[in-house]
C-alpha cells in the first residue's frame, strides 16, 4: 500500500475526478486512509440525478430531426452533464460514465435523437460501479446502440454485422481473439430487434430465426444473454477491459503483468466493476512515482478541473460547450465507434492555444473570441484562501502544489514569482496592495498556461 500523504491523495483524486478544489483535497485527506476514501466517497453509489428536462421522456419523432428543438436539447444535455461533473464532490461516478461513454462510443449525428442518447447515458450511470457483463447485455439492445451500429435493421436471414464486429473487437475481446466466422455467426444471434420510440422490441419471424450457431468454438442455440455469457467466459475479455482501464487511469503503456492481476480480480468478482476499481486504486502500481502527472488531461477534465481549482461558483457551461468542439471533445460526438484515442492526440498547436485561451477566460472574464463569460475568478479573495497568501515565495509554492502534480524547475518558479510580484520586491508583497488584483491575474494565467498544467 502506498503512503498516505497529500501527494498521493492529490494523484488519486486527480485521476478519479474531473479535477478538484482545495477543499476537495482537504476533505479527502480527512478520511485518513485510501480504503476509507474509496469506500465512503469515491466508489460510493449515489442516487440517479434528476433529468435535464421533460424532453427525455418524449418519444422521438422524425419531425424533430430537422428542427431547432433537437439542437437545443443536445446543448441542454451537455450543460447538464458538465454541471454533474462540476458538482460531483468526492465521487467518481461521472468519471466512470465518461469512460463508458467512450468505451461504447455512439455519435449523436447518427443516433440523432437526444432522448435515446440520454437513456444510454443513464444506463452507463446505472452500471458505473456495477456489473460489466450485465451492462454489455443491456447495451446490446439499447435503442441508441441499435440505431448507431445498425442493429435496428438487422434480420436473421441477412444480419447486419456492424454491432457483432464491434462487440467483439472494441467492447469485449479485442482484435486477435475472434475470427471473421465468429462475427458472422454472432450477428445472427444479435438480429431481430427494432427501435420504437424510447424502447427496443424483439421481433421474431422474418426478423429472427432461432438456429444453432458456432461462436468462439461453441455450438448452441444462443440468445443475446447466453452469447454474452460465452464471450465473458473467455480470458481475453477480462484482460481487454482491464487493459483499457489501466490506460485510462494509470498509464498509457500498460504493465501487462499487472493487467493480468486486474483481470483475475475482475473474474473472481464475476465482472463487478467496483471491487476491481478498489483493487486498482489501492495498489502500489497506481502510485508508481513515474506515473504521477503523466496523463494529458482530456478537454473535459481540463475545463471542469480548471473551474474547480478556481472555485468558480457558477461556471460558464455555454463557454465549455462551445470550446469542447474546438478542443475536439464534444460530448456525445466522438470521432468514430472507437471513441476518442486520448493522450497525445489531445494536443496540437491549435488545441494547445485554445486550452490556454480557456484558462485565461476564467481569469479575465472574456472568451477566446472576445465574448464575455458568465463567471470568472475574483483574484484577491481567492488568493487569501491560501494559508501563506501574504508571503510571496510560500504562496507560489502552495499554488503550484495544488495546481500541478509534480514540481517545476527553479527557473519556472522564479518566473512565476517575478510575475506575481509585478516589479516589487518579495518583502513588499501583499494581497492588500492596490496592484495585487492585476498581479494575481497575471500570475494565475501564467500558472495555468504551463505545460505541466495540462497533465494530471
Amino acid at each position: 500500500m502506498a503512503a498516505w500523504n497529500s501527494t498521493h491523495v492529490r494523484h488519486l483524486v486527480a485521476r478519479t475526478l474531473f479535477g478538484y478544489s482545495k477543499n476537495d483535497v482537504s476533505v479527502a485527506m480527512s478520511y485518513g486512509s485510501f480504503s476509507e476514501l474509496l469506500d465512503a466517497a469515491l466508489l460510493q453509489e449515489i442516487p440517479a440525478p434528476a433529468a435535464p428536462n421533460a424532453w427525455v421522456n418524449t418519444p422521438p419523432a422524425a419531425s424533430q430531426v430537422t428542427s431547432n428543438e433537437v439542437g437545443t436539447w443536445y446543448r441542454e444535455f451537455n450543460y447538464w452533464w458538465f454541471k454533474l461533473m462540476y458538482k460531483e464532490g468526492l465521487n467518481m461516478q461521472e468519471k466512470m460514465v465518461l469512460f463508458l461513454h467512450n468505451h461504447f462510443a455512439n455519435e449523436r449525428d447518427k443516433v440523432q435523437y437526444p432522448q435515446n442518447m440520454y437513456a444510454q447515458n443513464a444506463l452507463f450511470r446505472k452500471y458505473a460501479f456495477g456489473n460489466f457483463k450485465q451492462l454489455v447485455k443491456e447495451i446490446s439492445i439499447d435503442p441508441a446502440m441499435l440505431i448507431y451500429l445498425d442493429g435496428n435493421n438487422s434480420r436473421g436471414s441477412v444480419p447486419n454485422e456492424n454491432y457483432a464486429r464491434e462487440l467483439l473487437e472494441l467492447f469485449t475481446m479485442g482484435i486477435g481473439n475472434y475470427s471473421e466466422a465468429d462475427v458472422k455467426q454472432a450477428a445472427k444471434v444479435l438480429s431481430g430487434w427494432q427501435v420504437s420510440g424510447l424502447k427496443a422490441n424483439f421481433v421474431a419471424g422474418r426478423w429472427y430465426t432461432e438456429s444453432s450457431v458456432t461462436v468462439l468454438g461453441k455450438t448452441a442455440k444462443f440468445d443475446i444473454n447466453s452469447l454474452v455469457d460465452h464471450i465473458f467466459d473467455q480470458k481475453a475479455t477480462a484482460e481487454f477491459l482491464c487493459r483499457k482501464l489501466y490506460k485510462e487511469f494509470v498509464y498509457y503503456k500498460p504493465n501487462e503483468a499487472f493487467v493480468l492481476q486486474m483481470a483475475a480480480v475482475l473474474r473472481a468478482n464475476n465482472y463487478e466493476i467496483k471491487p476491481l476499481l478498489k483493487f486498482l486504486f489501492s495498489s502500489e502500481e497506481f502510485f508508481t512515482p513515474a506515473y504521477l502527472g503523466s496523463k494529458i488531461k482530456n478537454p473535459t477534465e481540463l475545463m471542469v478541473g480548471a473551474c474547480k481549482l478556481l472555485e468558480l461558483p457558477t461556471p460558464d457551461y455555454i463557454n465549455m460547450y462551445e470550446l469542447s468542439k474546438v478542443l475536439q471533445m464534444q460530448l456525445f460526438q466522438p470521432p468514430d465507434v472507437a471513441g476518442w484515442p486520448g493522450q497525445r492526440e489531445w494536443i496540437s498547436s491549435t488545441t494547445y492555444s485554445y486550452r490556454g485561451g480557456f484558462s485565461d477566460s476564467l481569469i479575465t472574464g472574456k472568451r477566446y473570441n472576445g465574448v464575455a463569460v458568465s463567471g470568472k475568478l475574483v483574484p484577491v479573495p481567492y488568493a487569501q484562501t491560501f494559508l501563506n497568501s501574504e508571503n510571496a515565495v510560500e504562496f507560489v509554492d502552495d499554488v503550484l502544489a495544488l495546481f500541478l502534480q509534480f514540481p517545476v524547475t527553479a527557473k519556472k518558479k522564479a518566473f512565476l514569482l517575478e510575475t506575481l510580484l509585478g516589479g516589487t520586491i518579495v518583502k513588499n508583497w501583499s494581497t492588500y496592495t492596490p496592484g495585487a488584483n492585476v498581479n494575481l491575474q497575471q500570475f494565475f494565467k501564467a500558472v495555468m498556461r504551463l505545460p505541466e498544467f495540462q497533465l494530471c
